[in-house]
């Protein structure tokens, strides 16, 4: 059986990474943070500009909103892991490009095994349709549950998009509950 890197080790080995164009670019590699031991780990598609100036995921205006979902249900943001697929931005937030997503997919793999999380959110369509089914249609499928690779997953809508688009913001509430309610019969 392979043995697992240590989170610090995959860190370095990260940020020392050349496998796409994007490190050409970046400012900061956006690793993940977070409890180390975390139940319930949230992965997003990809750092923005906040993000990347900061190094940190989730820290922008959609990491603001995202923050306040934790709050409201009851989740401490320093009990959970946040990641990306990405550990780099792409140019102008763009979508990531599949050939990106898998020369970065190895870092995420070896924090989920670091990790170990019982439930995974996938936060948005981008990181459901590569973690979660290629076909995964975010606006019929959020908040619904799944068993892929041995972990409990769904995926809710990604809190950018709800600030482009208010009238979602309902559903995200409805499914940050259910996801709570699934986290706290697991403690």
């Amino acid at each position: 059986m392979e043995e697992t890197m240590k989170l610090s080790e995959t860190l370095e080995k990260c940020k020392e990474c050349t496998r796409c164009p994007l490190h050409q670019t970046k400012t900061n590699t956006v690793f993940g943070v977070g409890n180390e031991d975390a139940a319930l780990m949230f992965i997003g598609e990809a750092p923005g500009e906040k993000e990347d100036e900061s190094g940190v995921p989730f820290v922008g205006p959609a990491g603001k909103l995202f923050d306040k979902y934790l709050e409201y249900v009851g989740i401490d943001r320093n009990e959970v892991y946040i990641a990306n697929i990405l550990k780099c931005r792409p140019p102008r937030n763009r979508d990531p490009l599949p050939e990106e997503e898998d020369a970065c997919i190895v870092y995420l793999r070896e924090q989920v095994r670091a990790i170990r999380p019982k439930i995974i959110v996938c936060l948005g369509r981008v990181a459901a349709k590569r973690l979660i089914s290629p076909d995964f249609r975010i606006t019929a499928q959020h908040g619904k549950w799944f068993d892929a690779a041995g972990f409990k997953m769904c995926a809710v809508y990604h809190p950018s998009a709800l600030l482009r688009d208010t009238s979602k913001k309902a559903d995200m509430l409805k499914d940050m509950k259910m996801i709570k309610e699934v986290y706290d019969s697991l403690k």
